[in-house]
């Protein structure tokens, strides 16, 4: 069975599968493209707040259109980027370039952020929207952004506690 779908065991308390395996984690910790996604994941979540903070402004004083773009463009690019190398970071780490079991939700997720950000870029080329529905779309994919990045912040936190754990259960064992 996929380790993502829920257990239908209730005769002992939930055990979930481990995130990484031995080998998969040390695949990780040698990669440079953990490293990469280590930096483009704050630049990303600063370049949201500056682009956020700038929407926001236009869409409470009719101001910054121009710059409100330009973010939301270069917050897209960056996205991609960090797409782009995550992708190549799961090959790296577990043989499949998307969709592997520990990521499986997060990137379903990503592909609804990636989709928004791509739909702003498209109404914005064809001009398709007018600058305050480009803004509401820009928003709708930063909401989406959000909580894609909270996901992979919980699944962060979850490593940590594996790493831990078994840093415990070896010491003990020792």
């Amino acid at each position: 069975m996929r380790e993502w779908l829920p257990s239908t065991d209730t005769s002992s308390p939930r055990r979930t599968a481990p995130l990484y395996s031995p080998e998969e984690r040390r695949r990780r910790d040698e990669s440079v493209w953990t490293l990469v996604q280590g930096i483009l994941a704050p630049l990303q979540f600063l370049v949201f707040l500056v682009s956020l903070g700038l929407v926001l402004r236009y869409l409470a004083t009719g101001e910054g259109a121009a710059a409100a773009t330009i973010s939301v463009v270069v917050k897209t690019a960056v996205l991609y980027l960090i797409m782009i190398t995550g992708s190549v970071w799961e090959k790296v780490v577990f043989g499949h370039w998307l969709f592997v079991p520990a990521f499986f939700w997060e990137d379903v997720f990503s592909m609804l952020v990636l989709a928004l950000h791509t739909a702003y870029l498209v109404a914005l080329g064809w001009h398709l929207l007018d600058a305050r529905g480009l803004m509401l779309l820009a928003l709708a994919a930063y909401a989406t952004y959000v909580i894609n990045a909270g996901q992979f912040v919980l699944k962060l936190r979850a490593a940590r506690l594996q790493a831990a754990d078994e840093r415990t259960t070896g010491a003990v064992a020792a």
